[in-house]
């Protein structure tokens, strides 16, 4: 499928427009006479008030919180624009708040914010209480990192989808590519292009860095490139980021250095979260027997199908719609907190994530070289992730009480 870019530029600056945004606000009640009026608002709505307030577990069952998800961002790293600000980065979440309500019938709304990293926090806490779940989206690394970890606390599903989501979406291509090749997933030496959210979640999910219990099952070799390089442990300045210190410890065990093309040399998968027209097909000969290539820069891989085809390659993924095996985030992100939200989840943990995997993954039944995914637009998949979610918190015991 071709996609005329300029076109469809064209075309959603008209939509946006034209209808001056893509939300709103609609009543679930009626307010037509008086006693609607009571009901929905005074009088009667100080009894809801009292009757929340002698237990607040249960505004769940009376308010607008068991189903909404706020989506948050600070605007540093909007898609593949960088740091545009709060302002312009409202459409970007207006949309993704349409795709919660179009694949899991979840109400979700845009909160762009200003502030450094404490008053992110801040914000974020003062807003949690009329909400089921926060999506933190588009905050630059190393501060996404942080934000995080701090609001494990909150006591409902937290989750920065530009690390996990496509960490899942990654790992569950992954498992069908090794389906179709014959590879096996604990033998694989994967190289990772982007150390930023994306990057630093894929290799923790494919090398179960943080990950605890028998779910989690890690590759044989991991190997992580930057702007400057390979990652390696003792690397010169790699301290400064505590992040890509991490990795630089927890990959890379035979201390490889040098370049991405150095790291393809003897690899099975490529993963690319990072830029444009960095690998060639060259490299891709380097790598061993049908290497499996994700490029997933938007809206220029970091190598074309075609030209990976051309290198050898026998699975090809890209983050585009216009190729086959789109790796993209809306197969993870409904359904993850659908299965959240249902199960009364007070945080996503580890254990969930991999259920999601497995879930996205299984819902191919017949996977092939151009179909180790569901199609994005395929609703099911958001029900067949929640499901996995919701059984895998459950048997956690990481749900709410009542």
């Amino acid at each position: 499928m071709d996609i005329d870019r300029e076109e469809i530029a064209t075309k959603s600056l008209a939509l946006h427009l034209e209808n001056r945004g893509k939300l709103a606000v609609h009543s679930k009640v009626p307010v037509k006479n008086r006693e609607d009026l009571s009901l929905a608002y005074t009088p009667g709505v100080a009894h809801v008030c009292r009757y929340i307030a002698g237990d607040e577990n249960r505004v769940f069952a009376c308010t607008l919180k068991h189903n909404t998800i706020a989506i948050i961002t600070d605007g540093t790293a909007v898609l593949g624009l960088g740091n545009i600000g709060p302002y312009a980065a409202i459409p970007v979440m207006e949309g993704k708040a349409i795709l919660f309500k179009e694949f899991a019938d979840i109400d979700a709304f845009p909160i762009c914010i200003t502030g450094d990293h404490d008053d992110l926090i801040s914000h974020i806490r003062s807003v949690a209480p009329v909400f089921g779940g926060i999506n933190l989206e588009d905050i630059a690394a190393p501060h996404c990192f942080e934000i995080e970890d701090e609001l494990q606390d909150l006591g409902i599903p937290v989750m920065h989808d530009d690390q996990h989501g496509a960490a899942i979406a990654v790992m569950a291509a992954l498992l069908n590519a090794c389906t179709v090749t014959g590879k096996r997933f604990k033998d694989l030496t994967v190289v990772v292009s982007g150390a930023g959210a994306a990057g630093y979640g894929i290799c923790r999910l494919l090398k179960c860095i943080g990950y605890e219990g028998e779910e989690c099952h890690a590759v044989k070799e991991l190997i992580v490139c930057d702007r400057t390089g390979i990652i390696y442990r003792g690397r010169p300045g790699l301290y400064h980021n505590i992040y890509k210190y991490v990795l630089g410890d927890e990959t890379n065990k035979k201390l490889r250095t040098g370049t991405l093309a150095d790291a393809l040399k003897g690899a099975d998968v490529f993963i690319g979260v990072s830029s444009g027209n960095l690998v060639t097909a060259e490299m891709i000969r380097t790598m061993n027997q049908d290497p499996i290539v994700f490029a997933l820069a938007n809206p220029t891989p970091e190598i074309m199908p075609d030209e990976a085809r051309a290198g050898g390659a026998a699975i090809i993924g890209t983050g585009r719609s216009d190729f086959p095996n789109q790796v993209n985030n809306v197969l993870v992100f409904p359904g993850v907190f659908r299965g959240a939200l249902d199960s009364g989840a007070t945080k996503i943990t580890e254990e969930m994530k991999i259920a999601a995997a497995h879930a996205i993954a299984e819902y191919v039944k017949d996977p092939g070289p151009e179909n180790i995914l569901p199609d994005p637009l395929d609703r099911g998949v958001a029900q067949a992730v929640a499901a996995a979610v919701g059984d895998m918190a459950r048997k956690c015991g990481c749900v709410r009480e009542g």
